[in-house]
């Protein structure tokens, strides 16, 4: 599967048609629709727009099979997520997200598994974390100050 850099590009709702083909490997267009008309009461055309779009993004790869066509993934999904979450944390000013990391870490549902894998990495990161980070808001005009 390649690694396409369209995630900073993909909607909310293309996002959605990405889940179900992530999740079943591989959709023909009317697997897709059922499972989204039922999810999200989109019609039909709607969900084939934004299969086409996710397809000339890149994002999804087709084959025809008889006379419909097979989406698969062109993008891995964690590698996607991975992209996705970076992209809008360096939107952010470099002080403050540290504490949107753990406002966020509030608000999620995570497993056992996952907090024990966050707490190993903090505490791998803790001996070479820097006492503070720079704002990086302004070149040469913020003093460490931004206000949240």
């Amino acid at each position: 599967m390649a690694t396409t850099e369209v995630t900073a590009t993909i909607s909310d709702a293309e996002w959605r048609v990405m889940r179900v083909v992530w999740t079943l490997k591989q959709a023909d267009s009317r697997t897709i629709i059922s499972l989204l008309e039922k999810q999200h009461d989109w019609k039909a055309p709607t969900i084939k727009t934004l299969i086409g779009r996710l397809v000339k993004k890149g994002a999804l790869g087709t084959t025809k099979q008889g006379r419909q066509y097979i989406y698969t993934p062109q993008i891995n999904e964690q590698a996607a997520m991975d992209a996705a979450l970076l992209t809008e944390l360096e939107q952010m000013c470099a002080m403050h997200r540290g504490t949107a990391l753990v406002h966020v870490v509030d608000q999620l549902d995570l497993s056992r598994g996952d907090v024990e894998t966050l707490i190993a990495h903090l505490e791998q990161k803790l001996p070479t974390a820097p006492a503070s980070v720079p704002c990086d808001c302004l070149p040469d005009d913020c003093e460490g100050s931004c206000d949240a």
